[in-house]
C-alpha cells in the first residue's frame, strides 16, 4: 500500500498551499468555517495533483527511466504496473471531483479546469516551448483561485498577478535546474528541454524575478489595497519577500537543487523562517 500513496508524491503537495493565500488575503483567518473549506481545498488538491502525476508518469514512463531521480519512483522502477497506477488515480479523481462538487459550484468548476490543465500537460504542452511552462503556473494560479472561491470570497486581481509571476518564477528555475543537471541526457527525460537553453532561462528568470518583486510592492501600496485593509502597513512585509527570492536564486545558481522547488523550501531553513514571518507578519498586519 506504501507504493500507491508515493505515486501521489506527497512530497510536492506543499504546491497546495496557494490555497491558503484567498484565506489569508481575505482576512477569513478569523472564521471556522473558512479554516475548515480551506483545509478541505487542500486536501482535495491534494488528491487532484497526486492523480495528475499518476497520469504524468505513466505517459512518461520511459523517459523517467532514464532520469537519476525519477527512475526510482514506483512506475518507472516496476514495482506498480501501469494498469494498476491507472485505476488507483481514476479512484483518487473520482473521490476528489465529487468532494469538490460538494463543497460549491465554482470550486468544483475550477478543480475540474485544473485537472484539464494538468492532463493537457502531460498529453500535449510539456512538448510546447514557453507554453509548457505558462500551464504549470496556471496549475499554481487556479490553486488559489479555488482557495478563494471555496470560501466565498473576491478573487483580487493582485492575487492572480502575483501568483502568476511567482509560479514562473518556480518553474522557469526549475527548467534551469534539469538541463544543468541532466546535461546531455536533458532531452531524453524530457524532450522539451533541447528547445531551452541556459541562457535563455537565465533571461526568462532576470524578467520574472523583477516582475515579481515589483509586482508585490505595488500590491502593497495600491490605493484599492489600502482601502481594503485600512492600513499601509503591508508594505513592512515587502523585506521578507524579496529575500525569499533572492534566497531561492542563490540556492538555484549555488547548490543546484531547484529541479523540485519543494525539495528546496522542505531542506533550506532560512528560507523556511523567512517564509513562517512573512505569514505571520501578514497576519498581525491585517488582523
Amino acid at each position: 500500500m506504501i507504493e500507491y500513496l508515493r505515486i501521489l508524491r506527497p512530497r510536492q503537495w506543499i504546491k497546495n498551499v496557494f490555497v491558503f493565500a484567498g484565506l489569508i488575503f481575505s482576512r477569513h483567518f478569523y472564521y471556522s468555517d473558512s479554516i475548515r473549506l480551506s483545509i478541505y481545498a487542500f486536501i482535495i488538491f491534494c488528491l487532484l495533483s497526486g492523480g495528475g502525476y499518476i497520469i504524468n508518469d505513466i505517459l512518461d514512463y520511459e523517459e523517467d527511466r532514464v532520469h537519476p531521480g525519477k527512475s526510482k519512483r514506483s512506475i518507472s522502477a516496476g514495482k506498480i504496473t501501469r494498469t494498476a497506477a491507472g485505476l488507483w488515480a481514476l479512484v483518487i479523481l473520482s473521490i476528489s471531483l465529487v468532494w469538490a462538487f460538494g463543497l460549491n459550484k465554482n470550486f468544483f468548476y475550477t478543480s475540474l479546469l485544473y485537472l484539464f490543465f494538468s492532463i493537457s500537460y502531460s498529453i500535449y504542452i510539456k512538448r510546447v516551448i514557453i507554453l509548457d511552462v505558462l500551464f504549470v503556473a496556471a496549475g499554481y494560479v487556479l490553486r488559489a483561485v479555488a482557495g478563494a472561491y471555496v470560501i466565498d470570497v473576491e478573487i483580487s486581481s493582485w492575487l492572480f498577478l502575483c501568483t502568476l509571476l511567482l509560479a514562473l518564477f518556480l518553474v522557469v528555475s526549475k527548467r534551469r535546474t534539469e538541463i544543468i543537471l541532466l546535461g546531455k541526457e536533458a532531452a531524453r527525460h524530457r524532450r522539451i528541454l533541447s528547445q531551452y537553453s541556459v541562457e535563455l532561462l537565465n533571461q526568462m528568470m532576470a524578467i520574472v524575478t523583477s516582475a515579481c518583486i515589483i509586482s508585490y510592492c505595488l500590491y502593497t501600496l495600491s490605493p484599492q489595497t489600502i482601502a481594503k485593509f485600512g492600513t499601509k502597513n503591508l508594505i513592512l512585509t515587502i523585506p521578507f519577500v524579496i529575500y525569499g527570492i533572492f534566497r531561492y536564486l542563490y540556492i538555484t545558481f549555488n547548490r543546484v537543487v531547484t529541479d523540485i522547488p519543494e525539495r528546496v523550501i522542505i531542506s533550506d531553513r532560512p528560507l523556511q523562517i523567512c517564509l513562517i514571518l512573512w505569514i505571520v507578519v501578514c497576519i498581525l498586519i491585517l488582523k
